[in-house]
């Protein structure tokens, strides 16, 4: 008939359009969690604050704090103090990661650090300009919980209001940029992914079979996008200085970790939905099919009555002029 498509031309259509809403699943996910995930201060205050328990994260900020406090001593001495006093900084810096002020300043610190990067890649106006932070308010809140702790000389810790470099000003343009890609691919691609493999599936010649692989085509990309976690962990690792077991490397891969949980679940999700999806199709049209059942109103039909039907019938015997022959009974 002509206007009509083909079967073959539909399941290649439905084909390729599962193919593109399989690809745009893990990017779709991807795109979102970046969105509502890393990009929400609250939210990624949230997930960095168990580091502050971390050992690898608690020795690298002992190391940056110890050599801190080691360089205010250098200025106030006037000169560079000896080996003794150095391993004390770094003793009493050690012993302050354990402490609930080290919690707090974490926490603050981070969400001052998020919030100014935040607001820099949301503000056209910042372009060209490095993103930088006042930490005092931190300092001081820090000073303020040890003096509370009854620690000694922690009034005379000195506040001061220095701008600290974040980002630079091209890593900081670049970002920008990202970012608002980021903002419409995760709107759009979730949307873009659910019509590809709906108008696939309607589309198909075989709509089960259809949906069975959309089913797997999810799982994949689910599958996938686990697997480039774990190679980006890897490979944010190797590029860092320094051997791998180095106390830096642990606190980046602590970071990582933190801030990947999200993504790492929604992905096993993926992989769970598009697996569950494709077993029941494929389960309900194996073993789902309804069996034709006689209706009792119908007529049965008897093989013995369908056999003397067949049969040629005797010709009747041909009927007076008056009526049939009369029969004779016999009493």
């Amino acid at each position: 008939m002509p206007g009509r498509v083909s079967p073959r031309s539909r399941s290649a259509l439905s084909a390729v359009l599962i193919a593109l809403a399989s690809l745009l699943a893990p990017c779709a996910t991807l795109a979102g969690w970046a969105m509502h995930g890393p990009a929400d201060t609250s939210r990624y205050v949230a997930a960095v604050a168990p580091l502050a328990d971390d050992p690898d994260v608690r020795d690298a900020a002992a190391d940056r704090l110890g050599a801190g406090f080691a360089g205010l001593v250098d200025e106030a001495t006037a000169g560079p103090v000896n080996g003794t006093v150095r391993l004390f900084v770094r003793d009493a810096a050690r012993s302050f990661t354990r402490t609930e002020a080290f919690h707090e300043g974490w926490d603050a610190a981070n969400r001052t650090v998020h919030a100014a990067v935040l607001r820099a890649l949301r503000d056209d106006a910042a372009a060209g300009r490095a993103v930088t932070v006042d930490l005092a308010p931190v300092t001081e809140r820090v000073r303020d919980r040890l003096a509370e702790d009854h620690v000694p000389f922690a009034r005379r810790i000195p506040v001061r209001h220095t701008a600290v470099t974040v980002l630079p000003a091209a890593e900081a343009d670049r970002l920008r940029k990202g970012y608002r890609v980021l903002d419409v691919a995760a709107f759009w691609l979730p949307l873009a992914a659910v019509a590809f493999a709906v108008t696939g599936i309607a589309v198909a010649a075989r709509r089960r079979r259809a949906v069975t692989a959309a089913g797997l085509g999810t799982a994949l990309g689910g599958g996938l996008l686990a697997l480039a976690v774990v190679v980006g962990r890897r490979l944010t690792v190797a590029e860092l200085p320094g051997p791998v077991d180095g106390p830096a490397p642990g606190a980046v891969g602590a970071v990582y970790d933190a801030l990947t949980a999200t993504l790492r679940t929604a992905s096993w999700l993926l992989v769970a939905l598009g697996l569950t999806v494709a077993l029941t199709s494929w389960l309900t049209g194996r073993y789902g099919r309804p069996r034709r059942r006689r209706s009792p109103a119908d007529p049965t039909t008897d093989p013995g009555a369908a056999t003397e039907s067949a049969k040629p019938s005797a010709p009747t015997e041909p009927s007076g002029p008056t009526g049939p022959r009369p029969t004779r009974t016999r009493l």
